[in-house]
């Protein structure tokens, strides 16, 4: 489905609306690079040009990149230690997997390579489904347990702009 200017208004005012109260939980910042990733994968559909095609790949991959190693690094021992949902956090850490396998394949590859549009729209099926478990079962189990989202979510945000920074410097020496 195409997307046009009155759906991303729309988008952007539910991601507002839907952003959480505490505006520095770790929620609210992983539902963020949710909603950014999937408009990424929804704006990659209805381009035709390759160059665009590929720096919006790029951009796709790096943030999945820098999303998975938060949330590995800090959120998910975080929410083990509070929610004690080993299952579902096992879960989490083995789509991580298949993502990363992915995003692996998809840089090694070209613009107009055999399967390159399949493989990206593979990863945003595999995304919007961990996505789904995360934010009506992981994400609400976080909010009911004494996890200090506020907390987390410092954390969180300190160490994706550390990432984006040398991810940023890595650019900019090629």
């Amino acid at each position: 489905m195409p997307t046009n200017a009155r759906t991303k208004a729309t988008r952007a005012t539910q991601r507002k609306s839907r952003s959480g109260s505490a505006a520095g939980s770790a929620i609210t910042l992983l539902k963020q690079d949710h909603r950014e990733v999937e408009e990424f994968f929804e704006e990659y559909e209805e381009l035709e040009d390759d160059n665009a095609k590929a720096q919006l790949a790029e951009k796709i991959c790096l943030a999945l990149k820098v999303h998975t190693q938060i949330e590995e690094e800090i959120f998910y021992p975080a929410a083990r230690k509070a929610t004690g949902d080993n299952d579902l956090l096992d879960e989490a850490l083995v789509e991580h997997a298949g993502a990363k396998h992915l995003i692996s394949e998809i840089e090694a590859m070209e613009v107009g390579d055999d399967l390159y549009d399949a493989k990206i729209t593979v990863l945003g099926e595999q995304i919007k489904h961990h996505v789904k478990e995360e934010e009506e079962e992981l994400f609400p189990e976080c909010e009911s347990s004494k996890m200090d989202v506020v907390a987390v979510g410092k954390q969180l945000a300190a160490r994706k702009s550390e990432l984006m920074a040398k991810s940023g410097m890595m650019a900019e020496a090629k």
